[in-house]
């Protein structure tokens, strides 16, 4: 009696537990190169550049636009313009290797596979991450893909495109400048001191939540978690110990001297400006 072989619908999804953690150069980037696309192009495309760490994480730090040619069933990239652009990228940093790719756009689309497939050969498992800039949800949607493998015995059927967790790390002074960034409209730019009253109002929000998570721990309303626990004892563990009025004076110190970096900072480029007109005035016979 002959046996027979039946063919297995299979996933073939990736070795490791992946998740990613972008920086705000990477969306300032993508956004400067939507606005900067040609004419008839619906969306860009670019590389990501970053590293891999060991436990799985994928930190992006840089990135770069690729031209690109898309239609309903081809993509068409400038494989050249690919690699000149990271051998130049290298040059100044060589420990960033490719991590992936971006578009703009929500979500994927169709030639996304065909994309993510050239990637898929440049590194193991690409990040496919996606910049929403039509804010189509009212802000900035960022979203990070893995492709899985769908095969049916050795042939290879399609990729299904899996969300992956994504971790935006940015500085106080990163994150008033992308709230700008994500909003639709904006009346003007936040001077210095704006921003600092923004990032203020920030800390006290989340000394405040802070505060009554721990009231409702000790009232018995909250289960206690001894991470959230030790996480909160090393932050005020890191706190120096000194008196509000000396706390006081080296926020007030340090804030004139900011100021005057800023004033200096204006007075410099005011008497540059006055040179240039007199120079050129000079110039006239």
């Amino acid at each position: 009696m002959a046996s027979s072989e039946s063919a297995v619908l299979q996933f073939f999804p990736s070795s490791t537990s992946l998740s990613a953690k972008v920086h705000p150069l990477v969306i300032f980037n993508i956004c400067d190169c939507y606005v900067r696309r040609p004419d008839q192009a619906e969306r860009v495309i670019g590389t990501l550049l970053g590293s891999i760490s060991p436990d799985g994480t994928v930190d992006i730090r840089n990135s770069y636009a690729v031209p690109h040619n898309e239609s309903s069933d081809q993509v068409a990239l400038d494989i050249d313009y690919h690699h000149n652009m990271l051998l130049s990228h290298q040059k100044v940093n060589p420990k960033e290797v490719i991590v992936g790719w971006y578009s703009t756009g929500l979500g994927v689309t169709g030639g996304s596979a065909l994309i993510h497939e050239f990637y898929s050969r440049e590194v193991q498992n690409p990040i496919h991450l996606t910049v929403d800039t039509t804010f189509r949800n009212g802000e900035a949607t960022i979203k990070a893909f893995v492709s899985v493998s769908l095969s049916l015995g050795e042939r290879q059927l399609a990729a299904q495109f899996q969300e992956i967790p994504l971790d935006l790390r940015m500085v106080e002074a990163e994150r008033v400048g992308f709230d700008i960034l994500k909003t639709t409209m904006v009346e003007k730019l936040p001077s210095d001191l704006e921003g600092m009253e923004a990032s203020m109002e920030r800390l006290l929000a989340l000394i405040d939540d802070v505060y009554k998570y721990v009231d409702s721990v000790v009232e018995g309303q909250v289960v206690p978690d001894n991470d959230i626990g030790r996480f909160i004892a090393d932050t005020v563990a890191s706190i120096p110990k000194i008196s509000p009025p000396a706390f006081d004076r080296l926020v007030n110190d340090s804030l004139q001297d900011h100021l005057l970096l800023l004033y200096l900072s204006s007075i410099t480029r005011t008497q540059l400006s006055l040179a240039e007109k007199l120079n050129t005035a000079a110039q006239i016979p």
